[in-house]
């Protein structure tokens, strides 16, 4: 994975994880208010970004990720950390959460309909197809892929823009090894009730397809605080201000006088697979 530091490890870590077709560019609005209360960690998913793009599937397992998470938290050098996932992210940093709690402050997602959905059996043959499409058709198939940014209306111009000019660097036979593999083990639907650690919903009303999973999610998760935006599917970027008080309010919850070690300073490093 490719992972950029900022800050110098004054405040504790936040691991920041985007969804499916995104990047960094994810949190560009939202880096600098929570750097006043964290050092953000900014990963980008394989085949995403800058990452490496492996396409065998033991490097997609949701698993795999929760290792790769762990030993990036070990070479930080920190004992504990908050996690924040967006959308396809969200599973991943929630099935962290629910296998390394106690190296877990608390946690904050965004809407995720492949996180919270109900566990996928088996790949339905549109979805199946959808993948062949992406591995064999390239770059055009990942065009037409409905999360992909370019149709996006609502977001700020310049992160439009970054994530656009990212989405140049996705690698179609990574991502479909993701469409193929991973999101098969992402669901956390089933295991909410065990989440033991402090967790934020910030939750983009305006996407109504979520909103079931909203309410299953405050059903379920013990010690869930939920904030409603009036947002969409990427509440931390049309909805950015808000986003940023809410997270930042809930660091300062639950961060008020811990001791932080790190011995890295702001940078850009691999932390291999």
């Amino acid at each position: 994975m490719n992972v950029e530091i900022h800050g110098d490890g004054t405040w504790p870590h936040l691991l920041l994880v985007h969804g499916l077709l995104s990047s960094r560019a994810q949190w560009r609005p939202n880096l600098a208010a929570l750097s006043a209360v964290s050092t953000p960690v900014v990963v980008e998913l394989l085949g995403h970004g800058r990452s490496s793009s492996p396409t065998d599937p033991e490097s997609h397992r949701v698993a795999a990720y929760v290792r790769r998470f762990e030993a990036l938290r070990e070479r930080l050098g920190v004992e504990r950390w908050f996690v924040c996932g967006q959308s396809f992210g969200a599973g991943l940093t929630i099935r962290y959460a629910l296998e390394h709690p106690e190296r877990i402050i608390g946690q904050v997602f965004t809407n995720t309909m492949s996180g919270l959905s109900p566990a996928m059996r088996e790949q339905l043959p549109e979805r199946r197809a959808r993948v062949d499409a992406v591995a064999q058709g390239g770059r055009e198939a990942l065009k037409a892929l409905p999360f992909h940014p370019r149709p996006s209306k609502r977001l700020p111009r310049e992160v439009w823009e970054d994530l656009v000019a990212d989405a140049e660097l996705l690698s179609p036979p990574a991502v479909a090894e993701a469409l193929r593999t991973t999101t098969r083990e992402l669901s956390v639907a089933d295991d909410l009730r065990r989440i033991s650690v402090p967790t934020l919903l910030v939750n983009g009303r305006r996407e109504s397809a979520f909103q079931p999973l909203r309410d299953l999610a405050a059903r379920e998760i013990p010690s869930l605080t939920v904030v409603d935006l009036d947002g969409g599917h990427s509440v931390n970027l049309d909805q950015a201000e808000a986003f940023n008080a809410a997270v930042a309010n809930f660091i300062r919850l639950y961060a008020a006088s811990p001791r932080w070690v790190s011995n890295q300073s702001s940078a850009s490093f691999s932390a291999g697979s």
